[in-house]
């Protein structure tokens, strides 16, 4: 590619400069993304932006070898895109975390209703199961364990713990089907 010289590229129109660049790099500028990214979506949207940067920041006179340029201002957006996630995801989850804390606006009476409720479900569904379904359920939806964790604890592979809750389940409501409880 033939940049301007440095008296026109002085003055040239930065998205006429960035163009260029791209028409000529816009294969090799694409491939390192892709290799460096692996998503398609992520492609695309890096690509674009790259080509905002160039616009907002053109390739510097004096540089000799535009590629190895390319590539590491390529590098460095990509970089510096992963670090804008996850601040934002951060910040997502800091905010979250504060906006649960302002709805659950809880009185000590009701978590106590909510206790002896929680309590009187766990006892009844101890009584009507077999030691293992109500063990799983237990560690899974009472102490919130995820299913590989409840199945070291039991000694069990995954997809006994999973049987053990469906089938749990199941006999649940049938009992409150014919107890007429309802749900």
């Amino acid at each position: 590619m033939v940049l301007p010289n440095t008296k026109t590229r002085k003055y040239a129109n930065s998205a006429d400069t960035a163009a260029n660049v791209f028409a000529e790099y816009g294969d090799f500028i694409r491939m390192v993304i892709r290799y460096q990214v692996k998503n398609d979506t992520q492609v695309d949207d890096l690509f674009q932006e790259f080509f905002l940067s160039l616009v907002s920041k053109p390739i510097p006179i004096g540089v000799q070898n535009v590629k190895s340029y390319l590539y590491k201002a390529i590098t460095n957006d990509i970089i510096d895109a992963a670090r804008r996630v996850e601040k934002y995801q951060k910040k997502m989850r800091k905010y979250a975390k504060r906006f649960s804390y302002s709805i659950d606006k809880r009185t000590p009476e009701k978590d106590f209703i909510d206790k002896e409720e929680t309590n009187k479900i766990f006892e009844t569904i101890e009584m009507q199961l077999r030691d293992s379904e109500a063990q799983a359920i237990t560690l899974r939806y009472r102490h919130n364990y995820d299913t590989e964790e409840v199945a070291r604890k039991m000694n069990v592979d995954s997809s006994s713990v999973r049987r053990y809750v469906s089938v749990g389940f199941s006999k649940i409501r049938q009992f409150l089907i014919n107890s007429k409880v309802g749900y």
